[in-house]
């Protein structure tokens, strides 16, 4: 891991993803978590403010970054949920089966390299009945703006901890054995529209 990648990134990162209408998305997915659940990405704490902590046991905190879980210190000293970091990538979950009454992924899935590996590592970890809860940027659905996805991602992704502007959550989940029960969608306020159009909702073992 280079200079920029320990250093500099994790700062970009939590800029981007600490923006206004980020925080509303965050706010509108992260109370649906009980039990004990297994965040996928946790970064650094951005979304610890938003557990209902009355409704959540324990939280188990994915994130391979170091540098990211360094910044996640400050959200940590002041979370009213408990955290057990694993720092493990995505397609490397260790824990054991149905371990999970709700996976939480918030604004992940573009980056994890092998993404169908780690949902598939979800699955495995979900509890039968267990809810995924997922806010995620992805594929715009009009032409042109995917048009642009596709021609800048190459460039974007190098830039951005991987990235990547296009990728189709909700076909991404129902090929890794969810069920998607809710889905909305929509380009967030005052986001460029080639990396501002998310998917939100909840998913299940199909």
């Amino acid at each position: 891991m280079g200079f920029y990648d320990r250093y500099v990134l994790p700062h970009v990162i939590g800029f981007a993803c600490g923006t206004p209408p980020i925080c509303k998305q965050r706010e509108k997915v992260v109370p649906l978590a009980c039990g004990r659940v297994l965040e996928v990405g946790m970064g650094a704490g951005a979304n610890l403010p938003y557990y209902d902590a009355d409704r959540v046991s324990h939280v188990w905190g994915l994130e391979p970054s170091e540098g990211m879980r360094r910044r996640a210190q400050k959200n940590l000293a002041i979370s009213a949920v408990d955290v057990e970091w694993l720092d493990l990538p995505g397609e490397e979950i260790p824990l054991e089966d149905d371990s999970a009454d709700s996976v939480l992924v918030t604004y992940t899935l573009c980056t994890i390299p092998d993404f169908a590996a780690a949902l598939a590592q979800m699955h495995r970890v979900l509890k039968p009945g267990g809810k995924l809860i997922f806010c995620e940027h992805g594929a715009a659905p009009d032409a042109s703006v995917r048009r642009w996805q596709d021609r800048i991602n190459p460039v974007w992704k190098k830039f951005s901890g991987g990235c990547n502007l296009n990728r189709p959550i909700p076909s991404c989940l129902e090929r890794a054995g969810f069920s998607v029960l809710k889905l909305e969608s929509m380009y967030l306020p005052g986001t460029p529209r080639v990396a501002g159009f998310n998917y939100w909702g909840i998913a299940t073992h199909r």
